[in-house]
């Protein structure tokens, strides 16, 4: 009974898939799930919802409003019952539909309601599932931080052999569970994060920055928080958002602005991730008018910016966790080697802007973890989403060996 007292909502698309859908409910309610089960119109005519309401002990919601006594079928409550909402299977209709907002069904608005996260298991044929605009929707989703379990490749409903079919049931259940199992793994611990660039102000209208979104640290900030940690997220000036409840928010504008807020609250953590773009310069003057043409060269003179991750190693107790980032054009591995040895790192992060897809103001990321012991794990191009639970997973493995 390893999902004992969860709440689930299934969500059900009208995929010849559909009749895997009752042996992944049969197998949630065995492990202890509560189900709540919701169809689209065109799931019905896959599998009834007869079926569903029997393995679920529930009636299914599938239209707004009950045809005889006009009863409200409320996507929010769901939205706020549930612990996690799992879309098995997820047609290209329903993947673009989730992406871009269409509510012309109670399942798109249960999934916009939804407070908790979302499992999404597509199922299609295989020229449809790699369409660019059905990629395209994925990434959106992944984006927006919803978990896909990738299709198995195999014999499809056409007849044709590809990536397509929808994961097995019994391996959905399992991913689930390793969901629920990691949201109790940091339960009553403490992180920082830093995120995004920072500005170092030239005069009132111009300032020294960089390309850095926020995204990745961002990222970072809810994988901790998802897997029970409390997040102190000190965030230079970017547009990504957040809404965990877990996740404090400190918005800074420039490296020293960081600095103090980082020195302040880092003896009160378990460990810190560094994944903010911080300048290393900043302008020795700054101007208190915007500073106009003239006929000569302008010479604006830098001094260094305070070094965060530094002071931070020199800080960190032996049960404290430190992580930092390196972001490289040449020579990666032994400047990394280089900074995670200077700043007294658990581990470092490093990533090239020469990998297409990785860096600054995308939705993916590219990296190489490498610890104290030299050992290292490249990981293929991922959501930052993805990205940022790999990152997670060996801060889980250093608090073990510590």
């Amino acid at each position: 009974m390893r999902l004992k007292g969860k709440h689930i909502v299934l969500g059900i698309t009208g995929s010849i898939a559909a009749y895997k859908a009752a042996y992944l409910l049969r197998g949630l309610v065995k492990e202890g799930a509560e189900v709540q089960v919701v169809m689209t119109p065109a799931a019905k005519e896959f599998i009834t919802p007869v079926t569903m309401s029997a393995l679920s002990g529930k009636p299914v919601a599938s239209e707004f409003f009950t045809a005889n006594d006009g009863t409200w079928h409320s996507h929010v409550d769901m939205g706020q019952w549930a612990d996690l909402m799992v879309i098995a299977p997820a047609t290209a209709a329903t993947i673009g539909k989730m992406a871009h907002a269409v509510c012309d069904n109670l399942l798109i608005t249960t999934y916009l309601s939804m407070k908790s996260p979302v499992m999404v298991a597509p199922a299609m044929d295989l020229d449809m599932f790699r369409h660019p605009a059905n990629q395209k929707n994925i990434e959106i989703l992944r984006s927006y931080g919803n978990m896909i379990v990738e299709p198995r490749e195999g014999e499809l409903a056409s007849g044709l052999i590809g990536k397509g079919r929808m994961e097995e049931p019994d391996v959905i259940i399992e991913e689930i569970v390793k969901f629920f199992d990691r949201k109790k793994k940091l339960l009553n611990k403490h992180f920082l994060v830093t995120a995004g660039p920072t500005f170092e102000r030239i005069d009132p209208v111009r300032f020294i920055g960089n390309h850095s979104s926020g995204k990745m640290g961002y990222a970072i900030a809810e994988s901790l928080a998802d897997s029970g940690a409390l997040v102190t997220l000190v965030s230079g000036p970017v547009t990504v958002k957040t809404n965990h409840p877990n996740i404090s928010v400190v918005k800074v504008m420039s490296a020293d602005e960081m600095y103090r807020q980082c020195v302040v609250a880092f003896p009160g953590t378990d460990g810190a991730v560094m994944c903010a773009a911080v300048a290393d310069f900043t302008p020795e003057n700054t101007a208190n008018q915007k500073i106009k043409r003239g006929a000569d060269d302008l010479v604006i003179r830098l001094k260094p910016t305070p070094d965060i991750a530094a002071e931070l190693g020199k800080m960190k107790t032996d049960k404290q966790v430190l992580v930092g980032f390196a972001l490289e054009t040449q020579d990666e591995l032994e400047n990394a080697l280089r900074k995670m040895k200077k700043k007294n790192l658990d581990f470092i992060v490093l990533n090239s802007l020469n990998d297409p897809g990785a860096g600054f103001g995308v939705d993916t990321n590219k990296i190489t973890i490498i610890d104290r012991n030299n050992i290292q794990q490249n990981f293929e191009l991922k959501s930052k989403s993805e990205v940022a639970a790999d990152i997670v997973d060996k801060i889980l493995e250093v608090i073990a060996g510590k």
